[in-house]
């Protein structure tokens, strides 16, 4: 066994042993205590709740930002669950909804897209999709800190997912959508102008990843959404949608900027539904329309 994985067992070893209710605790006080002594995180997260929501009191605001934290920190807390998951348990974490979305979308033979975003828990979610309906190919940007992103890349192959680098995935998830294969996306992060087009997010141009529609326009795969949100009772809802029909009208880059549109606002309709479960801590309009070269003609505009 090598050095990194002995590290790995210790390092999940040493937070599995800790019951969950008490782990979940010390996770909250923790990501409280940063909400405090970590200004620009904290300003960061402010900032983007005033900008999406300016007519909100900053007091309803704050009172968000502070869920945020309690959120993230759950979901921090939980990770290391994942790997305790199995098709015997998974249901105790979970109810499901929309199931029969994705037995149509499978019974056309195209393949499936779900897009989703960073909302509630989608290591949970993404968890679901492998032990109890299919394992999926879940396309990622690998962190910069090569151990964690090996302590993940673990954890989501637990349940039988296979993960998929961001960087020249095309052509390997075109394949496998003619396969009849899931793959799952998700596309509520900033992106830079060459990658993406500015559609409005919360009432302002974000620039959002275009591979996306462009996968979806390329290989007629079914689109559907993918979303999941803690209860109340700590018990997630996880929802699966409709199919998302596109827009096809023949002139490509309008029909990427119209559907990148119409799936950012299918996103922004559930953060809206619980905004502190989103991931405010990312800058999600970082990018400016004004840095796009004036004599520019791609599909941002």
């Amino acid at each position: 066994m090598s050095k990194t994985s002995l590290v790995l067992r210790f390092f999940f070893g040493a937070f599995r042993i800790i019951p969950p209710v008490v782990r979940k605790s010390i996770f909250i006080a923790l990501f409280r205590l940063f909400y405090h002594v970590s200004l620009k995180n904290r300003m960061i997260v402010i900032h983007n709740l005033v900008r999406a929501y300016p007519d909100r009191r900053l007091s309803d605001l704050i009172a968000i930002a502070k869920g945020v934290y309690r959120h993230v920190a759950i979901v921090a807390a939980e990770f290391f669950d994942i790997l305790s998951m199995s098709r015997e348990n998974i249901h105790e974490w979970l109810d499901v909804t929309g199931l029969e979305h994705y037995q149509a979308a499978r019974r056309k033979g195209r393949g499936i897209l779900f897009f989703t975003g960073h909302y509630g828990n989608w290591e949970v979610m993404a968890a679901y999709f492998g032990l109890a309906i299919r394992p999926a190919y879940i396309v990622y940007r690998s962190l910069d800190d090569p151990f964690i992103d090996q302590v993940v890349g673990r954890v989501r192959g637990h349940t039988g997912n296979q993960l998929i680098a961001k960087g020249g995935a095309a052509r390997r998830i075109m394949r496998l959508l003619r396969q009849n294969e899931i793959v799952g996306i998700l596309i509520d992060q900033n992106v830079s102008w060459r990658e993406g087009v500015f559609v409005d997010y919360f009432g302002r141009p974000a620039s959002t990843t275009a591979a996306f529609a462009t996968l979806a326009l390329q290989s007629d795969a079914t689109v559907l959404p993918a979303f999941i949100y803690r209860r109340e009772t700590g018990r997630y809802m996880f929802e699966i949608g409709p199919e998302v029909e596109l827009r096809r009208t023949g002139d490509f880059n309008r029909d990427v900027f119209a559907n990148t549109q119409k799936l950012t606002a299918i996103v922004e309709t559930y953060v809206r539904a619980h905004p502190d479960q989103w991931f405010w801590f990312h800058q999600r309009w970082k990018t400016k329309k004004c840095q796009v070269p004036a004599d520019y003609d791609g599909k941002t505009k």
